[in-house]
C-alpha cells in the first residue's frame, strides 16, 4: 500500500496528484486527506486519524506534505518517503525541511508535481539512507545552566 498524507490542512493538489497516478501505480493508495475539498477516485480515503503511524509502517511508500512532524515519523518508521511542500505555507518551512532531509539522503524531495511520477520511480529505485537523529546535547546544557546558577 501506498500512503498518501496532508496533514491537518489541505494539499488538494498532492491528493489530485497522486490520485491521476494511483491507476499506473503496483499498489493500492491510501489517502489521508485533511480539510481538502478535493475527494479521490482512485483509491480509499479518510480526513484525519488521530495517529496515523501504522499506516506509515504498514506503506512501502509514503507520499506526503513537507511538515516536520510527518517527515520524521516516516523517517522514523524507516517507510521511503517522498516529500512535496505545500506552497500554501506561509513560510516556506517545508521548503526547507525537505531540501536539508533530501541532501542527505533521507528522502526523495519533488518539488514540482509534474514530477511525481519520476520521484516514485527515484523511490522505487534509490537506497535512501536510514534516519539516525542528530546526537542531543540539550540536557547537557540545561545541567550547566542549573549549575551556574548556584
Amino acid at each position: 500500500m501506498i500512503f498518501c498524507t496532508v496533514g491537518t490542512t489541505e494539499f488538494d493538489d498532492l491528493v489530485r496528484a497522486v490520485d491521476a497516478l494511483a491507476p499506473e501505480l503496483p499498489e493500492p493508495v491510501l489517502f489521508q486527506i485533511g480539510q481538502g475539498r478535493y475527494e479521490p477516485e482512485h483509491g480509499e480515503w479518510f480526513r484525519f486519524s488521530p495517529d496515523v503511524s501504522d499506516y506509515i509502517q504498514k506503506a512501502s511508500l509514503v507520499i506526503a506534505h513537507g511538515g516536520f512532524g510527518t517527515t520524521v515519523e516516516a523517517l522514523y518508521a524507516g517507510t521511503p518517503l517522498i516529500s512535496v511542500p505545500n506552497p500554501d505555507r506561509f513560510d516556506k518551512h517545508q521548503e526547507q525541511i525537505i531540501r536539508q532531509f533530501g541532501a542527505e539522503g533521507y528522502l526523495i524531495p519533488c518539488f514540482d508535481l509534474f514530477d511525481l511520477p519520476a520521484a516514485v520511480a527515484r523511490a522505487r529505485s534509490t537506497r535512501l539512507r536510514p534516519y539516525q537523529p542528530p546526537e542531543t546535547t540539550l540536557h547537557l546544557e540545561i545541567r550547566a545552566f542549573l549549575k551556574s546558577l548556584r
